[in-house]
């Protein structure tokens, strides 16, 4: 198989190719303390090629943007690159190939960091693996050395199963100290939202069997999870019916970390295009949400676009 053929059937995975078309559900009310989305902006030319970028990752603090790519210039047919900035006002630099320590000759995609920055998830279909794609987390000692990531480990059976298991979401809940990963799994046929609770015996690796989480779940293709840093408010890709293009934005939100996930909206037209839209990933103080997208008007196929609101009830945590 060649390179391109590799990139088609990873992307595959991650993005759906089906129409739909149904009403929209009534929002939560939690949502209600943002601003509606403003229309979204490509990230631009410094960031995005003609290849593909996809599936970004806002870190903490704002100054790193993880996503993958099939540019020519690396290891394998998708690689993990970062993006970097100065302040939040300043500009992307030139996205850098995270190494091979992190790539191989095979497909890495979807990275996601956690809150503290220590810790980067990703899916693979390296050999070694227990299915197709499989979640392996790095560490890394300094969280500002994009570039200093340990070499990977395989989250194990927890986790991973005979399919494909990929696109990991990292909720720490301040209430209870539950740690959770969120993240799409074919394991069953289609596409669907499962989540892994860590295990309480301080191995950051050892996480439960994962469960379908049915709120977030349909018959149709779910994927690419992306949870706020409370908890209260989780992204997903779908084409379920209501979808307006060939794969939409969807958010599902909760009163408390301890109450079920609502029925899933569409976020509309304002975001999604009519054609792909996936993975919105949002920043830490959740007003600015990434996502990829193959909309008209882009720089290359996929590319990476951002959108903003404001939140009504300021707070400073």
């Amino acid at each position: 198989m060649n390179k391109r053929s590799c990139t088609n059937t990873a992307v595959a995975t991650l993005v759906g190719l089906v129409f739909a078309a149904s009403t929209v559900p009534v929002l939560a009310d939690d949502v209600d303390q943002y601003s509606d989305w403003s229309a979204p902006v490509n990230i631009g030319p410094e960031v995005n090629t003609v290849f593909g970028e996809l599936a970004p990752f806002i870190s903490k603090n704002g100054l790193s943007l993880y996503f993958f790519s099939d540019r020519p210039e690396g290891f394998g047919s998708n690689d993990i690159y970062v993006s970097q900035r100065a302040s939040v006002d300043d500009p992307w630099g030139p996205p850098q190939n995270l190494g091979s320590t992190i790539n191989t000759a095979f497909n890495e995609n979807a990275p996601t960091l956690t809150r503290d920055g220590h810790r980067l998830y990703f899916a693979t279909d390296r050999p070694g693996g227990i299915g197709g794609l499989d979640l392996y987390v790095s560490r890394r000692h300094n969280k500002r050395n994009d570039f200093a990531w340990r070499p990977p480990e395989n989250l194990g059976s927890g986790v991973n199963s005979v399919g494909d298991d990929a696109a990991a979401a990292h909720f720490e809940d301040d209430e209870s100290g539950t740690i959770t990963l969120y993240f799409q799994s074919n394991r069953s046929g289609g596409d669907d939202i499962y989540a892994s609770v860590l295990n309480e015996d301080g191995d950051d690796e050892n996480f439960g069997a994962a469960v379908l989480v049915p709120e977030l779940s349909s018959p149709a293709l779910d994927r690419l999870p992306g949870i706020r840093r409370d908890g209260l408010e989780i992204f997903i890709s779908s084409n379920r019916p209501g979808t307006l293009g060939l794969l939409d934005l969807w958010v599902s939100t909760r009163a408390s970390t301890a109450e079920p996930w609502s029925t899933a909206v569409n976020l509309g037209p304002v975001i999604n295009s009519g054609f792909v839209d996936g993975r919105a990933m949002l920043s830490f103080d959740g007003t600015v949400l990434y996502f990829h997208s193959t909309r008209p008007g882009g720089v290359g196929f996929f590319d990476l676009y951002v959108s903003q609101r404001t939140k009504d009830d300021e707070d400073d945590d």
